[in-house]
C-alpha cells in the first residue's frame, strides 16, 4: 500500500466516522468521544442515549454489504478492551446500560446502525 493510498483509505474512514456520528445525533445519541485509542484498542465513536453508553465501530467500504461483514474477531477483541479502558476511565458510567454497536458506511447510501453487534464481556 502507497502513502498515497494510506492517506486516502484514512481520508475516506475519517469521512466515515463523521457521517457516523451525525446520523447517531439525528437518531437522538449525545457523542461523548471520537476515535477513543489506547495502545492495544480504539473505539470509533463512544455515546450516549438516554440511560445507554454505546461503543461503536464504524465500518466504510465501497460496498455495504462488504462493511457488514468486516468486523473481525481480532477486531473485537481489541473493541472490547479500548471500551473496558474508556470504562475505567469514566466510573460514572458503569451504571448505565452497556452495549456495542456498528454503523456501516457506503457511497451513495445511507449508513445502516446494528445494535447490539457483539457482547461487551462486561458490564
Amino acid at each position: 500500500m502507497t502513502v498515497a493510498s494510506r492517506r486516502a483509505a484514512r481520508a475516506f474512514g475519517l469521512r466515515a466516522e463523521t457521517l457516523a456520528a451525525l446520523w447517531l445525533r439525528l437518531k437522538g445519541y449525545r457523542v461523548l468521544a471520537r476515535q477513543f485509542r489506547v495502545p492495544a484498542g480504539e473505539v470509533d465513536i463512544i455515546a450516549t442515549r438516554f440511560r445507554t453508553i454505546v461503543f461503536v465501530e464504524v465500518k466504510a467500504r465501497g460496498d455495504l454489504e462488504d462493511a457488514l461483514v468486516a468486523i473481525t474477531p481480532q477486531k473485537l477483541r481489541r473493541f472490547r478492551f479500548a471500551a473496558a479502558r474508556w470504562l475505567a476511565q469514566n466510573p460514572w458510567a458503569a451504571d448505565h446500560v452497556l452495549r456495542a454497536d456498528a454503523v456501516y458506511v457506503a457511497p451513495r447510501r445511507l449508513p445502516r446502525h446494528v445494535e447490539n453487534v457483539a457482547e461487551l464481556g462486561f458490564g
